[in-house]
């Protein structure tokens, strides 16, 4: 089910108004797409931070507008702590779509207690279904990985109704020995006489005319 989103216009547009709209706790946002104008929103930060932070997509607005849309780009500050912009896309209930989903690792590699490292190798597996069926995270279990396993794209589970276009023999998740670097020991370093270059000594000495 979509979240919904209480949105209103925006009538002042420009960088200076966007960051007084945000020191009053809401987040400038646009709406674009399906043959309409494109409209300039206000979002308070309390309704859309939390759909942000939960992966969700797929929203319902109402107030300035009633349709179904898709966050389709969010602009964060440096330090992922404030939403400076959110871009969306208007889609209808039937509608297909190719999005990247977020990869959610649970659990406990066994591996890792055998001297392996877990390296998450991909973060996001890009997934077509409709919009209606936009799953917020796909979860991997990792409480078999063994030492020097590995899962692919193609292992990871997903909804019946979500296809995958991730190529499956992509490596998503790893548990692999690391090498430690006090046990390696440095190269050999060969000790090379330098040749010394001269006249050699007659041994017979300088003979007289």
């Amino acid at each position: 089910m979509a979240e919904v989103l209480n949105v209103s216009v925006r009538e002042k547009l420009g960088s200076s108004n966007s960051r007084r709209l945000r020191q009053s706790g809401h987040v400038p946002a646009v709406l674009y797409g399906r043959k309409a104008d494109n409209m300039h929103l206000s979002i308070p930060a309390d309704d859309v931070v939390p759909v942000l932070r939960r992966g969700i997509k797929l929203v319902n607005m109402k107030g300035a507008t009633t349709d179904m849309a898709l966050i389709q780009e969010v602009q964060w500050d440096p330090f992922g702590l404030e939403v400076l912009h959110v871009d969306l896309t208007r889609v209808s209930a039937d509608e297909k779509v190719q999005i990247a989903t977020s990869i959610e690792l649970r659990g406990e590699a066994p591996g890792t207690k055998d001297g392996g490292q877990l390296l998450q190798m991909v973060h996001n597996l890009q997934v077509e279904c409709k919009v209606t069926a936009i799953p917020e995270k796909l979860e991997i279990n990792v409480n078999s990985l063994g030492l020097n396993e590995m899962i692919r794209a193609g292992e990871v589970e997903i909804p019946a109704d979500v296809v995958l276009l991730t190529d499956p023999e992509i490596v998503v998740v790893q548990c692999m020995e690391v090498a430690d670097a006090e046990d390696e020991e440095p190269a050999d370093m060969l000790a090379i006489e330098p040749e010394v270059i001269g006249r050699k000594e007659d041994e017979e000495g300088e003979t007289s005319s």
